[in-house]
């Protein structure tokens, strides 16, 4: 696993605990579900993170900004 997967899958276990989700119902298989769900949210935002890098030039025109649009808006991103 590349180390940037499994830095976010750790990530994603620890903050599995926390989530209200995880909390009504403290088992290991709702956590496994929490924690799956939240890792595609992790790698949701790194793919932003890495598209809106700022020594781009980022403004509407710009096919990058576009991009970043399209993935919010299919994966449900809030800015």
């Amino acid at each position: 696993m590349n180390e940037q997967f499994s830095r976010l899958y750790h990530l994603a276990w620890n903050y599995a605990e926390s989530d209200p989700e995880y909390q009504e119902n403290p088992t290991y298989e709702r956590r496994c579900v929490v924690q799956s769900r939240i890792f595609a949210e992790l790698i949701v935002q790194e793919c932003l993170t890495i598209v809106e890098r700022k020594e781009y030039s980022y403004h509407e025109a710009d096919p990058l900004w576009e991009t970043a649009e399209l993935i919010r808006e299919h994966f449900g991103v809030e800015r």
